[in-house]
Parts: structure tokens; sequence; C-alpha cells
């Protein structure tokens, strides 16, 4: 047995017994999960299905880990796009960090306190975000430009 019928095996599995547990969410009703969490009682359902959600999306992330990491060592042209790839990712963190400000007033946000330093990376992520994402709308508007004249 080859390993991609195994996997498809797992998978008709997890969807199955994901769906089992739906179907058991569904019929109980809304109101009265909601009631059941409120008060402190039975909300297995729930719970099992989360456990289920955290098993499937952790696997999935273990297969991505290592496929990217088996063909990296498999194909070494591939490491150094990589590398670049990541090169150029901490490039826009440094700008971000560069570019963002920190709040210098220290208050509590639903209890934790924030300090200049926790403002100061918050805006770096802000800044970091927008500047990846204003590179990918050019990036698209080039290629899309780029389709049109050819």
């Amino acid at each position: 047995m080859n390993l991609h019928k195994i996997f498809k095996i797992i998978a008709a599995l997890l969807s199955l017994v994901g769906a089992i547990f739906l179907v058991l969410i569904i019929s109980k009703g809304d109101e009265a999960i909601d009631a059941a969490y409120i008060s402190g009682g039975n909300t297995s359902i729930v719970d099992n299905m989360s456990f289920v959600a955290y098993v499937i999306f952790g696997l999935a992330l273990l297969f991505v880990v290592l496929f990217v990491i088996k063909n990296l060592f498999t194909d070494t042209g591939s490491i150094k796009n990589t590398l670049i790839g990541i090169g150029a990712f901490a490039a826009v963190l440094v700008v971000a960090y560069l570019f963002s400000g920190g709040d210098t007033t220290e208050y509590f946000d639903q209890g934790v306190l924030v300090t200049e330093g926790k403002s100061h990376m918050v805006g770096t992520g802000l800044v970091a975000f927008y500047i990846l994402g204003t590179l990918a709308i050019f990036s698209i508007l080039f290629s899309g430009i780029k389709k049109m004249i050819k």
C-alpha cells in the first residue's frame, strides 16, 4: 500500500469523524450548547469537534513542513530561492521596524500592560502588512498589464 492511499484513508476517516460531530452539534442546537457553556455543563461535543480540527490542522502543518524541507534538500536550486525570499521578508521587517513608532504612554488594555516596546512591535506588524499588501497589489497589476501587452 503506497503512501498516497494511506493519506486518503486517514483523510476520509477524519472527515467522517468531523461530519459525525457536526451532525451532533447541529442536532443539539445553538441554545443548548450556549446554555451548557455558560452554566459550565457538558460541552464535550464541541470540544471533540475542536480536537478533530486541531488534529487535522496539525497533520496538514506537519506534512507541509516535511515536504517543503524534503524538496529543499532534493532540489539544490530551490535553497537559493528560499534564502532570497527569507532575506527579502527579513528586509521588509527591518524597514517596517525602522518606520514604525511606539506610543510613549503606558496603559492597560484588557488587563495587560501595554508598553512602548509592545506598541512599537504592533506598529511594526502593521507597517509590514501595509508594505507586503502594497507589493502584492503592484505585482498583480504588473502581471495583468504584462499579459495584456502580450
